[in-house]
């Protein structure tokens, strides 16, 4: 069943318009003729292809107004069409190093390049989808190669089911506006990019706690290989840092697995000159000594900022009692309690050495390689106002007075130990509370760790984004903290285990931070689906008992034209009768193959046509477009 991109299916139509010139007697293409009069700019070939609608699309771009044909890009598409019966990345067959996209044949500058960078990758979160679909339900679609496919998969999706939880319970929800909390079910990366025209920058914080690659057994799929993974996340962080805010932040949870390749891939989505610094949480508070080499304690969190200028800051975590016990007030300041800081610095500055006279009459002169804080006019200025202070006998070396009153509060440090942000046996204490005793999720965050995060990067009414949900506890938080949230799950435990921790919250549920912010109930948000299309094909031919249950949805996909446009269905039908597919588990993986990965979802676009419309129900179709129009108003 070989395939081909929707690219090369018009590019042969174009040529085929020019008879047998570029293809042999057997019908190949003749890829290198092609490629000789391209750089020759053939003005039939060249007009030819730019009459083309799709490769006009594809192929060209504006510089200062004027139309360019990219044909380098055509060119490099042209080379790879013997990757194209396999997959839509030209690395598929082939991984090795290359320079500025070239294979080192053709250069002398030789980098390390990962396989599947400059493609997107869908990627599901569930087992299913990597378990029972051979490699093509998990398509990888070249940048260059797949363009159209790129675009179709990540078009806004229509929406389902949208229903609004608040104090009252439940009811449906026919609209949306900008102070409405919302949680969606479906692939979080065809979410995200539904979400951007609404969104974009107006998310000031998001937090992910992503898959770490560990291959443990999880509920969710955490076996990729080393480039998918990497693929899998950039794909999604490069929409992620679209929706941010320019003053916002993003922080990912990982461990030492993948925490330096990612560093490294962020360092390229988000700017390198944007990494804020690198936290280390304390997870555990004891060994495990069935451990042969280290017991891991800690995990990591990656600080990024939208714009990483001089004069950034973010907010400071509040003083306890301890810490303002710290100060004092020994001459009896009107200005209240203070503390004494060194007035030295380093490295010197040659027009902030100078001799300071103490009151005692002591003359005193900065240490080694360092200058006052100050120059010498402000440091007059800072004297008369009763901001210096020499000791109680006016002899020692001048301190700077830091006023209670004056002080913000604590810069949070890159060291969190479980005793200030709890550790992950709090956290399955804490859901396991919520849930009578039932350990319904086996890796959640303490909401102490959260209520930190949340602090630092965001105030009340700010966007919170979190798009690995999991069991709700970034937006557990947000509510108590009143932010506003959004939650992206593919997982079906988001309807078990997150929104009933929601709606727990909103009841006043007392666990958690509940009482540390006195949390007493209250608040709202809407859940809605992406419109699943051939998802529910993918469903029907896993639960399918026997091989007449999964003809049978066969038989539906052909009929509503619901089958890889690629495929050839000729020779699959032929391999049945072949009985080469003769076990069910083999059926159901090559039926998953059929199925068109990039109509997984019913897209927005089509949400007027009479086939999608019967669909929808009225209050949905109310809520799509209050979704996607800024001219739409709430609900109440």
């Amino acid at each position: 069943m070989a395939v081909e991109s929707k690219a090369m299916d018009h590019i042969r139509k174009v040529l085929e318009s020019f008879g047998n010139k570029y293809f042999t007697k057997s019908g190949a293409l003749k890829r290198n003729t092609v490629i000789e009069d391209l750089d020759n700019y053939d003005k039939d070939l060249m007009t030819a292809i730019l009459k083309d609608d799709l490769l006009h699309k594809t192929y060209t771009s504006k510089i200062a107004d004027v139309e360019i044909f990219e044909v380098n890009k055509f060119v490099d598409m042209l080379k790879n069409k013997e990757y194209w019966p396999d997959s839509f990345t030209k690395y598929n067959n082939k991984i090795g190093l290359t320079a500025g996209g070239k294979y080192i044949d053709d250069s002398s500058d030789v980098v390390l390049d990962f396989p599947y960078k400059d493609c997107v990758l869908k990627a599901g979160m569930t087992k299913e989808d990597v378990e029972h679909s051979g490699d093509a339900d998990e398509p990888f679609l070249n940048e260059t190669l797949a363009k159209p496919e790129i675009d179709e998969l990540l078009e806004p999706k229509v929406f389902v089911n949208a229903t609004k939880y608040d104090k009252d319970g439940k009811r449906i929800a026919n609209s949306i506006t900008d102070e409405d909390n919302l949680i969606i079910k479906g692939n979080n990366l065809i979410a995200l990019y539904s979400l951007a025209e609404r969104y974009t920058g107006k998310v000031k914080l998001i937090y992910l706690d992503p898959p770490y690659n560990t291959n443990k057994d999880f509920d969710y799929n955490d076996r990729y290989t080393h480039a998918t993974w990497l693929t899998f996340m950039k794909s999604r962080l490069e929409i992620a840092w679209k929706l941010l805010s320019d003053d916002g932040t993003i922080w990912i949870s990982i461990d030492d697995n993948e925490s330096h390749y990612l560093k490294v891939l962020a360092d390229n989505v988000f700017g390198r000159q944007n990494f804020l610094n690198e936290i280390i949480w304390q997870r555990a508070y004891a060994p495990v000594n069935l451990k042969k080499t280290f017991s891991r304690s800690h995990d990591y969190i990656q600080v990024y900022a939208k714009n990483n200028s001089s004069d950034k800051e973010l907010n400071r975590l509040p003083r306890t009692a301890e810490a303002n016990s710290r100060y004092t007030n020994p001459d009896n300041d009107v200005r209240g309690p203070w503390k004494s800081s060194d007035l030295s610095v380093g490295p010197a500055v040659k027009e902030n050495i100078y001799e300071i006279v103490t009151p005692s009459g002591r003359k005193v002169l900065p240490p080694n390689g360092r200058s006052w804080l100050y120059s010498k006019d402000r440091f007059k200025e800072m004297q008369a106002d009763n901001r210096i202070w020499f000791g109680s006998d006016g002899s020692n070396v001048p301190s700077v007075k830091r006023f209670l009153s004056e002080v913000k509060g604590v810069v949070a440090q890159t060291l969190w130990t479980y005793e200030e942000v709890g550790h992950n046996q709090e956290a399955k204490q804490d859901i396991k509370k919520l849930f009578n005793g039932k350990a319904v999720f086996g890796t959640p965050k303490p909401e102490r760790l959260l209520q930190r995060i949340l602090t630092i990067g965001s105030d009340r009414e700010d966007l919170v984004l979190d798009f690995f949900m999991g069991s709700a506890t970034t937006q557990a938080v947000a509510m108590k903290m009143h932010r506003r949230f959004i939650g992206i799950e593919q997982m079906d435990y988001i309807n078990t285990v997150s929104v009933p921790r929601l709606q727990k919250v909103i009841e006043g549920e007392q666990g958690g931070i509940s009482k540390d912010v006195n949390w007493q109930g209250g608040g709202s948000f809407i859940y809605a689906e992406l419109m699943e299309k051939n998802q529910g094909y993918l469903r029907d031919i896993l639960n399918a008992k026997d091989m007449d249950e999964i003809m049978s949805v066969y038989s539906r996909m052909k009929q509503n034209n619901d089958i890889d446009f690629r495929v050839d269905l000729d020779k699959f039908e032929a391999s049945l009768k072949a009985g080469e597919l003769s076990s069910l588990e083999d059926r159901k993986k090559e039926l998953i193959k059929l199925i068109d990965k990039n109509q997984l979802y019913y897209n927005y676009s089509d949400i007027d046509d009479a086939n999608v419309r019967d669909l929808i129900s009225d209050s949905d179709y109310k809520f799509n477009r209050s979704f996607y129009s800024s001219n739409e108003v709430g609900e109440e």
